[in-house]
């Protein structure tokens, strides 16, 4: 075992992990900030302490993301280090135009495409991709009808209810469903880098199999919720402020319907995109009131950042594994 390059990929992941907390799970709390039921101080803590919580709830997309997506024998820890390297550049770039991407594809964009310079496309395992496409389909779609099914159902319930009350009412009850929403965003985000920790390990020899201890999960966790803590801010603002007009009902619909689709991945190991989640419940509570209502400039520059993050993190991870092999 050669400590310094497992060293360094570990500080890779831990850096993809931080980049994580400022552009990824700032959505899990970008409603409760747009709707002024939080503070983005009150927001942040809480979203740090709930996605801490939820990376601890389970390991079912973790064991997805470390043995299911390349065969973790056929790669080594360049391809793991450039894996992350992809992550870095392109959700930081990403960050600075205020555009939320997926963690979830970059991450297995990113190794998938240093997997394939390493050995080549056989490498890959197939079943574990048809997990994540599975995911993209509950991101898009389920999220979307969960946030529009719930804000309908409200309506119905509370149809002869004064909007004076039910903003006060929801304004309570949103707090407990941004506090879900960031717990679910650690049960299956905060969980991805885990799986990618565990995998260094293994691959270093430090592990004869692959396992997930304690210890790497509380380490994991702490630099997610230092990420949300430092930068989650400008991704708050393009998902809270600028893609609908929110008020504490729609914030709760939105949130709500977020969490319970996250929660179902991940209770059936299905890595999904928490950003194409809350974006798309959020568009399906949005529609509820009329077509108009949802920004659509604001969600196709949005939908732009996801459709590039798959070839852009691929290649750029693809190039780094191939540069790094000249030299090591």
């Amino acid at each position: 075992m050669e400590t310094l390059p497992l060293l360094i990929v570990l500080f890779l992941i831990l850096a993809a992990e931080f980049v994580n907390g400022w552009t990824d799970a700032p959505n899990s709390i970008a409603t409760v900030v747009s709707t002024k039921v939080l503070s983005p101080t009150q927001a942040i803590i809480l979203a740090g302490i709930l996605n801490f919580l939820g990376a601890l709830s389970g390991t079912a997309v973790a064991a997805t993301i470390g043995k299911g997506i390349v065969q973790p024998e056929m790669i080594n820890l360049t391809t793991v280090g450039a894996a992350m390297l992809g992550i870095i550049i392109w959700s930081t770039i990403a960050w600075r135009f205020g555009l939320p991407t997926s963690e979830t594809h970059a991450l297995v964009s990113g190794l998938t495409g240093a997997s394939i310079a390493t050995g080549g496309i056989s490498i890959i395992l197939w079943s574990g991709w048809q997990k994540i496409l599975l995911g993209l389909l509950f991101s898009t779609f389920l999220g979307l009808a969960m946030g529009l099914i719930i804000m309908t159902l409200i309506y119905h319930l509370l149809a002869k209810t004064s909007r004076q009350t039910i903003s006060k009412i929801f304004g309570r009850l949103q707090i407990f469903s941004a506090a879900f929403m960031s717990f679910s965003h650690g049960s299956n985000d905060g969980q991805k880098f885990i799986g990618a920790f565990s995998l260094a390990l293994l691959l270093a020899g430090i592990f004869p199999a692959f396992q997930i201890p304690l210890w790497v999960i509380l380490i994991c966790a702490i630099f997610m919720g230092f990420g949300t803590a430092v930068g989650g801010w400008r991704i708050i603002k393009t998902i809270g402020l600028k893609l609908t007009k929110l008020e504490p009902v729609h914030g709760f619909a939105a949130e709500t319907g977020a969490a319970l689709t996250i929660q179902l991945a991940s209770f059936s190991g299905i890595p999904l995109s928490t950003t194409h989640t809350i974006t798309t419940a959020i568009m399906g509570v949005g529609v509820t009131k009329r077509l108009s209502a949802v920004k659509w400039g604001v969600t196709r520059n949005i939908i732009m950042a996801w459709l590039l993050t798959f070839p852009v993190c691929g290649l750029i991870a693809w190039a780094v594994t191939k540069i790094f092999s000249l030299f090591f």
